[in-house]
């Protein structure tokens, strides 16, 4: 070869060695949560080497732990390219967590990854790991990449035994999809009327989500493409946190103070005190309410019909975190707030639909929610809910449904007055904020999921009772949890624990109240037509009365 040319050297294949799989953790982008979490995660790991040695096979991490650091997550997108041009092309490849993790960290390496791919996480609440597991399994599930899932509580039971042993056998774990099948033809009736027409009106007419920085959180599978949206008669209004925080700072200290005036005259509680670093104070909750304010205010300028701001990267080195904007924004009976020239009050009477973290799987589902919920005269409230995790009790398996704070207070027993805002974990929120903490009121909901999957917008959709636990259990709950965040007792129709893992296609869970079965059933009727009009395939999932 002649001429100045610098040509790459080709990357010699790996050989992969027999009986061998290569282990990753994807972490936090924050290194206070990976510091914190690296335990959990130690554990995790050895549990998991042990299994599969007792399978005569040998688990290999693909990257060392940074003492410096103080863990051994990969914690950056460029971490991950790195660690990946370690790992032969073909091994079978372990995906560990037990944390909340950034699936870009990792995602570009399992893209092009040829060997079989599995992802494990600990059954437990401490950590997020089964958060970040669901989150990671649907980015795979959106980018059309094959993998399998096991999780276990110890790592010594039957079911994830038999997992392990089948992906190591055959590259492949088959779980029980019993449960799932296609929406049916829907009987002719008022319901199923109502969801096409709210349908047709959202074509013709179309609607705007403002989303505050689209992705920050590390969830690709929360970013849907306008290609797929935009033929719902949905568009992004895509907007800077910079702006909102820039608008808070407009805000005087008077409307602030009205907001809070207004949550105490309805009986909201706030666990105040003086330090900053560690305790929750009138200075952040009145940050807390500007941000509410300047939601409204854009929301309003924009036209927005849902909007989603996205919580704790970026705003959390500036404010405190969006966690009461959050709830009150996604309630019917909240705090008035005037347009600028004082002349309106924005969105009054009605929520205006926030989707935690950004998470436009949310927004699409809540806004058809609001819809349908709206024209049927019912509380339009809905809220996401991390899949935290769960236990048998008594006759059921009880999920812990739990979120920062975006459930809106007429969600929880009590209302208003159930409600008690506990500062956010400095760990993670260092310029603090308080949450709307309390315990979902029992009754009828309908759960559920919009996700990509073989490149088009599905929806698994199911029916659920939120139950009342004696009040010892869900304190031991929340302990075991975050006890600053809200809490619901979630107990699905006809579909299991391992069912519900290894089906759900998100970190997040859709839900909304109704004030009774037959009205759940019908109104999971119309939002099931609703989305079957706009071309989403639909999937119901348990036991539904349809």
């Amino acid at each position: 070869m002649t001429g100045p040319y610098r040509m790459p050297v080709p990357r010699a294949e790996q050989p992969v060695a027999p009986r061998t799989a290569y282990l990753i953790a994807s972490g936090d982008l924050r290194l206070s949560a990976n510091v914190a979490g690296w335990a959990a995660q130690e554990s995790l790991e050895k549990a998991v080497s042990a299994a599969f040695g007792d399978l005569g096979w040998t688990v290999i991490r693909a990257h060392e732990v940074d003492a410096a650091k103080g863990h051994g997550f990969i914690d950056s997108q460029r971490m991950g390219l790195e660690v990946f041009k370690t790992i032969p092309a073909d091994a079978p490849l372990i995906v560990a967590e037990a944390v909340w993790q950034y699936s870009h960290h990792v995602l570009a390496g399992l893209r092009t990854h040829r060997g079989p791919i599995l992802t494990v996480a600990n059954f437990d609440g401490t950590w997020p790991g089964l958060v970040g597991l669901l989150g990671l399994n649907a980015g795979l599930t959106k980018m059309g990449r094959a993998y399998s899932t096991i999780w276990s509580v110890d790592f010594t039971d039957r079911y994830f035994l038999d997992g392990l042993a089948s992906w190591v056998r055959t590259g492949h774990i088959a779980h029980d999809s019993s449960h799932v099948r296609p929406l049916p033809p829907l009987p002719p009736g008022p319901e199923s009327e109502l969801g096409r027409a709210l349908a047709e009106e959202l074509l013709r007419d179309k609607a705007i989500i403002g989303v505050f920085d689209e992705g920050c959180m590390g969830m690709y599978n929360a970013i849907i493409d306008d290609e797929l949206l935009n033929p719902l008669g949905i568009y992004k209004e895509r907007l800077s946190q910079s702006a909102l925080y820039a608008e808070m700072l407009k805000v005087p200290d008077a409307e602030a103070t009205a907001v809070r005036e207004w949550l105490d005259a309805a009986g909201m509680r706030f666990a105040t005190g003086a330090d900053e670093a560690t305790e929750l104070t009138d200075r952040q909750l009145r940050e807390q309410f500007k941000m509410y304010v300047a939601a409204l205010r854009i929301a309003d300028d924009f036209g927005l019909d849902a909007v989603g701001i996205q919580y704790q990267q970026g705003l959390k080195d500036l404010t405190p975190a969006s966690d009461l904007a959050e709830g009150l924004l996604n309630n019917a009976v909240r705090p008035p707030v005037t347009s600028r020239d004082g002349a309106r009050v924005l969105y009054d009477g009605a929520p205006l639909p926030h989707f935690n973290e950004a998470d436009e799987g949310v927004a699409v589902d809540a806004l058809v929610t609001n819809r349908v919920w709206t024209a049927m005269g019912l509380d339009p409230a809905t809220t996401l809910h991390d899949v935290r995790w769960g236990e048998q009790y008594g006759d059921d398996f009880v999920w812990v449904y739990e979120i920062s704070g975006s459930v809106p207070p007429s969600h929880l027993t009590g209302g208003y007055a159930g409600a008690v805002s506990w500062r956010q974990n400095p760990m993670y929120f260092p310029a603090g904020g308080g949450t709307i903490k309390g315990v979902s009121k029992p009754g009828e909901i309908v759960w559920s999921r919009l996700y990509i999957a073989d490149a088009r917008l599905q929806l698994d959709l199911g029916r659920a009772s939120v139950v009342e636990l004696p009040e010892e259990e869900t304190e031991r709950r929340w302990a075991a949890t975050n006890p600053e965040w809200p809490i619901a007792h979630v107990v699905h129709h006809g579909v299991d624990r391992d069912q519900f893992m290894a089906r759900h296609k998100a970190n997040h869970v859709q839900v909304a109240y109704a004030p009774d079965a037959a009205t759940a059933d019908k109104a999971l009727v119309a939002k099931a037509a609703f989305f079957q009009r706009l071309g989403v395939e639909v999937h119901v999932c348990g036991d539904v009365a349809i």
